[in-house]
């Protein structure tokens, strides 16, 4: 058994009327697993400044996992605690060399092309008019749940555009989620959640910078509008750490991203956590390309979560890869008579 890797620059693309400083380039990582006639693939990437294993030795540490492949897919899972990402791109490249097919790691339904699995849809950040271009389309194209980024502009801005959107769809017909992304200052946190509840919304991702264990306590027991919990997850390894931070916190929603809190395994267990505090969950995508939302996609239907998921960035760039992976109406397909085009394989 061998492996090698290839770095891939997947290129965003972000119309004019987005905000500054946002992402144009995310590096990925393949993982490669050979062993005789078969081949595995895996998906390693990171989210600069956010993922909890964007560090100068990322790349070293994916040489020294080609080097000691043989050790296996447990064992290596166990030596890169600090590495989520590259535990996500193991076990994935492991499934894939063990499946009959390499690109189907977890056979269902959903890869027979019989059941499409419901998502968001995301708004970016930008101008108003902008996003309320967005939203628009979204709304046409058959999304009946739309998550907005909120924090980047005027405060107000954006609760005109949620007024918009109540003035044209009822809480029935369209599920509307904000993700404040740690935007809020404590002091005000309060205050902003009580004026956004005022639109019916379904819940607000991290409205404040993860870490503030009490304060994020004290929102979530007070709070007017359901709170889900997204970067206060990352690394967060220890299963007693995770129990504590549910127990202290007790949010009503967590979000699972597998590439930046150790893949299925690191998943499964804060999936095992939350149902058993009574705690809603649901997964989303860290921007991968279609290599790493089709394992994320697979994985998130054996689940059986009935909420709409976070599985529509697929078409977000222009170099990803050609794969059986479709989004249409509000849903995430797979189509079986679909073709990959990749490279690596």
């Amino acid at each position: 058994m061998k492996a090698t890797y290839h770095k891939h620059i997947l290129e965003f693309k972000r119309p004019s009327g987005t905000s500054r400083g946002v992402l144009k380039t995310k590096e990925t990582w393949f993982l490669i697993i050979e062993d005789e006639e078969k081949k595995g693939i895996g998906e390693c990437g990171i989210l600069r400044s956010l993922s909890i294993d964007d560090v100068p030795e990322y790349e070293e540490t994916l040489q020294w996992v080609c080097a000691n492949i043989s050790l296996g897919k447990e064992a290596l899972y166990d030596q890169l605690k600090s590495f989520p990402s590259i535990q996500f791109g193991v076990e994935q490249a492991f499934l894939s060399l063990m499946s009959e097919n390499p690109y189907i790691l977890f056979p269902s339904a959903f890869t027979q092309g019989r059941a499409p699995i419901p998502i968001n849809g995301l708004v970016w950040m930008g101008e108003k008019q902008y996003m309320k271009t967005q939203i628009s389309d979204l709304l046409e194209r058959g999304f009946d749940c739309i998550k907005l980024k909120i924090g980047a502009i005027d405060f107000q801005d954006e609760l005109d555009l949620l007024c918009y959107m109540r003035s044209q769809f009822s809480p029935e017909l369209v599920e509307i989620r904000v993700d404040a992304n740690g935007a809020f200052l404590p002091a005000e946190a309060l205050e902003k959640l009580k004026r956004l509840s005022e639109y019916d919304l379904h819940s607000i991702e991290q409205p404040i910078k993860q870490g503030q264990y009490e304060v994020m306590s004290e929102l979530c027991r007070l709070t007017p509008l359901d709170i889900a919990l997204d970067e206060e997850l990352i690394g967060v390894f220890d299963l007693d750490l995770k129990k504590q931070l549910l127990t202290q916190i007790q949010p009503q929603y967590i979000i699972l991203k597998p590439s930046l809190i150790g893949g299925f395994k690191g998943s499964q267990e804060w999936v095992d956590l939350a149902e058993s505090n009574k705690i809603g969950w649901w997964i989303t995508s860290a921007l991968e390309s279609n290599i790493g939302l089709n394992a994320i996609s697979q994985f998130t239907y054996t689940l059986t979560n009935p909420f709409p998921q976070g599985l529509g960035t697929g078409s977000l760039y222009t170099n990803n890869f050609q794969s059986p992976l479709f989004v249409e109406k509000g849903m995430i397909g797979y189509s079986a008579e679909g073709n990959w085009e990749l490279p690596y394989l």
